[in-house]
């Protein structure tokens, strides 16, 4: 019997080019070896794990005795952004892709924005995050408008000065926004991305917060949930999947705060799913290029991951993966559509090969069976490949 899963996403840490690649525009994408390269990539218990036994993976060190089950998983789902793939890793497929807009919002979801606020918005275009606050920061504290902008993913993001417009009232602009874009205006994410400072120096703060799409059928999530078990949200999982199916959740300012919290979770007893995303690894080094950064922070996963495995009990099993890559060395700052990796680790777990799978859902599917919880998805599980 398997009593507790710790299911941790490493936050686009692909594993090199999904056999679609090319759809995407993303040919040669390979976000591990790309960080693989970097002088502070430093990572000896993933290795010992076996992530250098991951078919692709050979440019890594393989273990003379690997601990974990391992492979890797291509996405099926329509797109390469967060929603998309952490629904599809707690089961949810999504044959059809959420709506992006490459030009900006089109005039009647910015016109009904602006009624709906009573304030302008200002730039309407992709733009990078960092970048948007520098070019639209100064106007915006002139005039106490919105900055709106959308990324290559299927985003609403608004970014403001905590002076002009505290968090909490930014919030609930971004509720607004959240009611008015249904329909064939369904984004995945509405995102409120608040800034401080002053120019040319400002600083996005922990203070974002997601408003996602409800996930139209149940998830791993509800699964678990419903059969009385608990489920544990970390970060931005309460956010991705709307509430739906968490009993208890935590947010968290970064990586680190994540893990300490995971590790806290971990020291309860409680009976089903801890869900975890690390989202420093996207939102500070893979979006932003920087290829020292992200190897930095992997580092620090891995030194933190050596003492977690040590605390997981008989009845514990650990899930590593990603939901896409976002490779620092690759060109532009958007996300890139990659193989995911799975690792699975516990004291009742057999350190099999489990190849590449076809639907990041394989994961979900798993999770369910270990827990002993019905998950109708088209995922396949691997629980009897794995089980001891």
């Amino acid at each position: 019997m398997i009593r507790r899963v710790f299911l941790i996403v490493l936050d686009s840490c692909g594993v090199g080019q999904a056999p679609d690649a090319a759809e995407f525009s993303d040919q040669g994408a390979d976000t591990m070896r790309t960080i693989a390269k970097s002088g502070r990539f430093e990572i000896p218990n993933l290795l010992r794990l076996g992530l250098g036994d991951i078919e692709g993976i050979d440019y890594l060190k393989k273990p003379s005795r690997r601990k974990a089950a391992v492979g890797k998983a291509a996405e099926r789902s329509r797109g390469k952004d967060t929603t998309t793939g952490h629904w599809e890793i707690a089961g949810l497929v999504s044959e059809s892709p959420m709506p992006t807009y490459p030009d900006g919002f089109p005039p009647e979801i910015i016109s009904a924005f602006e009624k709906a606020t009573g304030r302008k918005a200002l730039c309407n275009k992709v733009y990078s995050g960092t970048q948007v606050i520098l070019d639209y920061g100064q106007e915006h504290l002139r005039t106490g408008n919105p900055i709106v902008y959308t990324s290559a993913d299927s985003v609403f993001q608004i970014a403001a000065h905590e002076s002009v417009i505290p968090p909490a009232e930014l919030y609930e602009i971004c509720r607004k926004a959240r009611a008015l874009l249904t329909g064939k205006h369904a984004v995945g994410r509405v995102i409120a991305r608040p800034f401080t400072g002053k120019y040319p120096d400002f600083e996005r703060t922990s203070r974002r917060h997601d408003f996602s799409l409800t996930p139209p059928r149940p998830t791993l999530l509800d699964a678990v949930s419903s059969a009385g078990l608990q489920c544990l949200a970390v970060g931005k999982i309460h956010d991705i999947f709307a509430g739906r199916g968490i009993t208890e959740y935590v947010y968290t300012s970064g990586n680190e705060d994540g893990m300490e919290k995971t590790s806290a979770w971990a020291d309860r007893d409680f009976h089903g799913l801890c869900f975890v995303n690390l989202v420093d690894f996207d939102s500070k080094y893979g979006h932003r290029r920087d290829i020292d950064g992200y190897a930095s922070a992997l580092s620090v996963f891995d030194r933190w991951l050596g003492g977690f495995m040590k605390h997981l009990g008989e009845e514990d099993v650990l899930m590593i993966t990603a939901d896409h890559g976002c490779d620092p060395g690759y060109k532009g700052t958007d996300h890139t559509r990659e193989y995911i990796p799975v690792i699975v680790y516990g004291k009742k777990i057999r350190p099999v090969k489990l190849g590449v799978r076809e639907s990041f859902a394989d994961l979900g599917a798993t999770a369910a069976e270990l827990l002993g919880v019905p998950l109708e998805t088209s995922g396949k599980s691997f629980a009897k490949e794995i089980l001891r």
